[in-house]
């Protein structure tokens, strides 16, 4: 926090992105909400789905093309005026006389449109974040403004419900709309104060290399780094196990009426906002309590809690499941940024919006993939099969990170003996 509030520039960049990510999250809940009235509303909401995940799976190509990117500030800003624009449009399409799927489908590929341009503006904030809270200041910078996006993405999730008892969905689309714009002269608040400091030129690093020599040059970096390609694996893990334990914790809740607290619903959303709570915290206190605490370390507190909490749900036991699910979601938390900071600590700042990309697209494909086996083996085998296998790739994680974690040591060790 004493980043955020000292550092004039990186407080205005984070306020930007809560902004525009809070938009998001209203209009998106307005969209599915739209969507959910359609005859054929599953397929609607599978769309939405789909197109909503699709840039994620870009990260690395995003992050390649940001690093290639010059006058990185100037295109964010008129990226966030593109947005503004096309939300714009998206208002004025829901007072038309469209209606139905073909509105449906018009403002996803809108939205679709939008995605992938946030998408690459993250990729160019990427370099410029880090140039101004400084290398080791990262986690610390980020698991703060990470641990609030998670409580205003819950809040606004909760506002968005409300407004849409008496806003439109034109409303709705406009007020994300302006979000952008907001943010946008805020960027460019940020980029006048930026070119008067020596630090302009620094911040505007650009790669010259191929994409194949870029995705090489970031391979070769991390490998460097003794432990880091593994942990980065380890770390999909843990988010594929995080990914499963939702479908399996509903499941559970649903299979067995004496962990419920009331009724089936209020259950998940205490539970869903027990998780996000312990990430926020993880995120904004967990980074700066565990400043000098190993990210292995943490990792093997975190997977951990997941095996105790996967173990409470064996025993039926919903209050266990409530703490260590909290736990769990405190380490989650101080892990990712940890993570990013050894990143950027390893990686040319030239490529490191391709890196990020690259890793981020690594994190995102675990989660659907357990997610996935996990669902199909409590389906068909049953709940007990599915939260035994993921015990066990629970332990598989734990073992992995134990044996990189000494290894990591005895790597270093060697390095000093040997100066």
């Amino acid at each position: 926090m004493d980043i955020f509030l000292k550092n004039k520039n990186y407080r205005k960049f984070t306020i930007a992105s809560w902004l525009s990510s809070a938009g998001n999250i209203l209009f998106y809940l307005a969209l599915m909400t739209y969507a959910s009235k359609l005859k054929n509303y599953a397929l609607a909401l599978s769309l939405i789905s789909i197109t909503e995940a699709v840039p994620d799976l870009l990260q690395s190509i995003g992050g390649y093309f940001a690093d290639r990117t010059k006058n990185k500030f100037q295109v964010i800003i008129r990226l966030a005026i593109i947005r503004f624009i096309l939300y714009m449009i998206v208002g004025a399409l829901f007072v038309t006389n469209i209606a139905g799927w073909n509105l449906v489908l018009l403002v996803i590929a809108i939205n679709f449109i939008s995605d992938v341009s946030g998408m690459y503006s993250s990729g160019l904030q990427t370099p410029l974040i880090v140039g101004l809270v400084g290398e080791k200041e990262v986690s610390v910078a980020e698991g703060f403004t990470g641990g609030i996006s998670q409580l205003i993405s819950m809040g606004a999730q909760f506002v968005g419900s409300a407004l849409l008892l008496f806003m439109s969905y034109s409303s709705l689309a406009i007020l994300n709309a302006l979000t952008f714009l907001v943010a946008g002269l805020i960027y460019a608040n940020i980029a006048k104060n930026i070119a008067k400091t020596p630090a302009k030129d620094e911040l505007q690093t650009v790669n010259d290399q191929n994409f194949l020599a870029t995705f090489k040059s970031s391979f070769n970096q991390a490998k460097q780094a003794h432990g880091l390609l593994t942990i980065v694996i380890v770390v999909a893990l843990l988010n594929g196990i995080l990914s499963a334990l939702e479908p399996l914790i509903s499941i559970s809740f649903a299979a067995n009426k004496n962990m419920l607290i009331g009724t089936f619903s209020f259950t998940i959303a205490i539970f869903g906002a027990v998780v996000s709570i312990g990430t926020a915290l993880g995120s904004a206190i967990g980074t700066k309590l565990l400043k000098d605490t190993s990210l292995f370390i943490i990792i093997l507190l975190d997977t951990i809690s997941g095996i105790l909490m996967l173990g409470s749900m064996l025993m039926q036991n919903s209050i266990a499941c409530f703490i260590f699910g909290a736990i769990l979601g405190f380490f989650a938390g101080t892990a990712s940024p940890k993570l990013y900071q050894w990143l950027v600590q390893s990686v040319d700042r030239k490529i490191l919006a391709s890196t990020m990309g690259a890793l981020s697209t690594i994190l995102v494909i675990a989660g659907p993939l357990t997610n996935a086996i996990f669902s199909s083996i409590a389906g068909t085998a049953g709940l007990n099969y599915a939260l035994i296998g993921l015990i066990a790739l629970s332990a598989v994680t734990f073992l992995v990170t134990l044996i990189v974690m000494f290894k990591t040591r005895n790597n270093k060790q060697v390095e000093v003996t040997a100066e």
